[in-house]
């Protein structure tokens, strides 16, 4: 019995119908040769792979009352014909209904009473490609823990390597009666504090650097006044979800790095700033300051495969204000440097595990209240939107033999937080995936357009094109 930790935890408390905490992707890859469907060939595949992943075969296990977070448990049973679906496209099958599908599929919660894990493999495409729209709730996985699932299904050579068997198969969980249920609870609360009280000199030493560091006067009240314009991404949000994927040569992104003299992430955050110029050129309220992107920050270990959460977030400043995009280039790559400086003194001393008894009640309340105030504008704007780039491989990935020809993440969105943008790096590409509350962002597919131009037009800017 493992517990889950208090930021795997959060994911689960923070969830409603409109809000639902599970992080996705579509690849886009060939059809598997052989005589079998698609949908038969994939289905095969993943129940030969379900062991080397033990997202795929555990369960929640609650405790009475909901006094502490819950334990995750082996599974009596994975249903697969309901964990991997199958949907045909309707003619033509075009890129566009393929997004409006993801779109569906990725809304709504994942039953808990089950894995929380769901696939969905797509045909009908006029492209003759196949469609692999997977979902993986956020209690369970982080980033790159989600990269480590990836890497249990994919394959680096189109035919599939050969996976040992678990030995023994995989052993079901007898569920705990709720006295020992409560026993762990109260057992890993204790362990808890022990950690804690053991860290303290850690995280003193750490916050005292940072203080020392990165916390001068004037960048203290920088950040002080670095709160972001009020937008209509700043809204409370629906169910409904608008989904769009781009993709930019990397090679290209590369270039204006080097250019610049900037990290690769810096262009993706002065490309995403050139489309929200171009999306809010009408708005002169959202362009009277810097819009601020909160992009996730890794609090992970150096060779720490595990799969649980370890992230936090930092803020960037992404420079919307600055018209000319050398010089909002420039100051992207100064807020992003300061940042990174603020976030690195600070990873020692932020906590990814916290006691937990009482903490389910505690958020259940707390939840709605919050709706309640980002609807009413009574909390600030401390970010517009998320904006996450994960590196990924630059060799092509298989999966049932199938050459994976792109792999678009589609990931979560929230009240305050309309729009996320998370991009992978495969195979020579920066795939975005775009995901927004609808209701908020109707015209996604027009800012995914103006993506491409502020790509182009800070290309421009190097004498390249």
């Amino acid at each position: 019995m493992k517990h889950l930790s208090a930021l795997d935890a959060l994911f689960l408390h923070l969830e409603t119908p409109d809000t639902p905490m599970h992080v996705g992707s579509l690849m886009l890859l060939e059809k598997p040769a052989g005589k079998k469907s698609a949908y038969a060939a994939i289905r095969d595949h993943v129940a030969r792979r379900m062991h080397v992943a033990p997202v795929f075969s555990r369960v929640l296990g609650r405790v009475p009352l909901d006094l502490a977070n819950p334990a995750w448990l082996n599974a009596e049973r994975v249903d697969l014909d309901y964990h991997i679906g199958h949907l045909t496209l309707p003619a033509p099958g075009t890129t566009a209904q393929l997004e409006a599908a993801v779109a569906q599929l990725h809304r709504g919660m994942l039953d808990r009473d089950r894995p929380l894990w769901k696939f969905t493999v797509i045909d009908g495409l006029k492209s003759g490609q196949i469609g692999f729209y997977g979902k993986i709730h956020h209690a369970a996985l982080d980033g790159q823990g989600g990269v480590a699932v990836a890497q249990a299904l994919l394959d680096i050579e189109r035919k599939p390597r050969a996976v040992p068997r678990a030995k023994g198969g995989i052993v079901p969980t007898m569920k705990p009666s709720a006295l020992k249920m409560l026993g762990a609870a109260f057992r890993n609360t204790v362990a808890q504090y022990g950690r804690i009280l053991k860290a303290v000199p850690g995280f003193a030493k750490a916050a005292g650097v940072t203080g020392a560091t990165a916390l001068a006067p004037a960048q203290l009240k920088k950040r002080g006044a670095a709160l972001g314009p009020r937008t209509r991404l700043n809204a409370a949000i629906g169910p409904e979800r608008i989904f769009v994927a781009v993709r930019i040569p990397l090679e290209e992104a590369k270039a204006i790095a080097r250019h610049y003299e900037a990290k690769l992430n810096d262009v993706v955050l002065a490309t995403c700033a050139g489309a929200l110029r171009k999306l809010f050129a009408g708005d002169k309220a959202a362009l009277a300051k810097t819009m601020v992107g909160a992009v996730p920050l890794s609090l992970r270990a150096p060779g720490d495969t595990t799969q649980e959460n370890q992230v936090s977030m930092m803020l960037v400043d992404l420079a919307t204000h600055i018209a000319d995009p050398a010089r909002r280039m420039a100051a992207i790559v100064a807020a992003s440097s300061r940042a990174k400086r603020f976030a690195g003194g600070l990873k020692a001393a932020i906590p990814t595990d916290l006691p937990s008894i009482g903490i389910p009640w505690l958020l259940d309340a707390i939840t709605p209240l919050y709706r309640k105030a980002v609807e009413t504008d009574r909390i600030p704007v401390i970010a517009n939107l998320v904006i996450s780039n994960v590196p990924g491989p630059q060799v092509p990935l298989y999966l049932a033999g199938g050459e994976l020809k792109a792999y678009y993440p589609v990931s979560i969105v929230t009240h305050g937080l309309a729009l996320n943008i998370t991009i992978l790096s495969y195979n020579g590409s920066l795939d975005y995936g775009l995901v927004a509350c609808k209701k908020a962002v109707p015209d996604l597919r027009i800012f995914a357009k103006h993506l491409k131009s502020a790509h182009n037009e800070l290309l421009k800017t190097t004498g390249t094109r």
